[in-house]
């Protein structure tokens, strides 16, 4: 007799998603279905849908989540984390709607320490518009924008976000994970579990980055795109808690 090792979330709808082949969304929603249902908090959670790949999600997520405009899910989620305390609030964001237009955004809700949770997926391009370069793809990496690869002079360096965040006094839980192969996915979701937990407790704000695979925009198989995080993302990405209230 055969016997069910997982089952789908209750934080999840029963609807296929509609991702591409390789894509690692599908992978980070499991995660934070998994990591609310473990804490109970289905009924109180409340998500932010930002501009990019990642705007339907309100499709997959088995509770409130509220569209917000381009870059600004973190200030959408400031406002409802203050008028509805209690509630466990998150931002779900892309590389290029978190670190290009909601840079500021981003930043001055960890200077405010707000008490939200921020799900930053990057994959060094922007994927719903077509694969242009955004400001985390790497040097020499080529995007419709970068044709020859992304020349410094010409566009600057890429931004690593937790480095820079994990630099101020209102952050307080600061990762970079990665879902190259399945010891980093464990380690995702156990990152989200303490970014969530920094809400709960009212420590203060939390951000876990995930490097994540965009195989259609780096023209590259699935497998492919793995092995090139591996190489090209994770050495100019480090991985790791980069501020954490948890002893180590």
């Amino acid at each position: 007799m055969e016997k069910a090792i997982f089952k789908r979330p209750e934080s999840l709808y029963e609807t296929p998603f509609h991702y591409c082949p390789g894509c690692g969304h599908g992978i980070i929603h499991r995660l934070i279905a998994e990591v609310i249902d473990e804490f109970g908090i289905r009924e109180r959670t409340i998500g932010t849908a930002p501009v990019g790949c990642a705007v339907l999600n309100y499709d997959y997520f088995n509770f409130d989540v509220c569209e917000c405009a381009h870059g600004r899910t973190p200030a959408v989620a400031t406002g409802i984390k203050r008028v509805r305390p209690k509630s466990v609030v998150f931002s779900y964001q892309g590389d290029g709607d978190l670190a290009a237009i909601g840079i500021a955004e981003i930043i001055h809700t960890a200077l405010r320490s707000e008490r939200i949770t921020a799900i930053f997926v990057n994959n060094c391009v922007y994927g719903m518009t077509g694969g242009q370069m955004a400001p985390t793809t790497l040097l020499n990496q080529k995007t419709q924008t970068t044709p020859f690869g992304r020349d410094p002079k010409k566009a600057g360096f890429p931004l690593r976000v937790c480095e820079l965040l994990a630099t101020l006094d209102g952050a307080t839980y600061i990762a970079r994970t990665a879902l190259n192969n399945p010891k980093n996915v464990l380690k995702t979701r156990e990152s989200i579990k303490k970014a969530f937990l920094t809400q709960i407790e009212d420590v203060g704000f939390s951000l876990v980055e995930i490097l994540s695979p965009c195989p259609v925009n780096w023209k590259l198989s699935p497998v492919d795109s793995i092995k090139w995080m591996k190489e090209r993302m994770i050495p100019y990405f480090p991985l790791g808690e980069f501020k954490t209230p948890f002893a180590k």
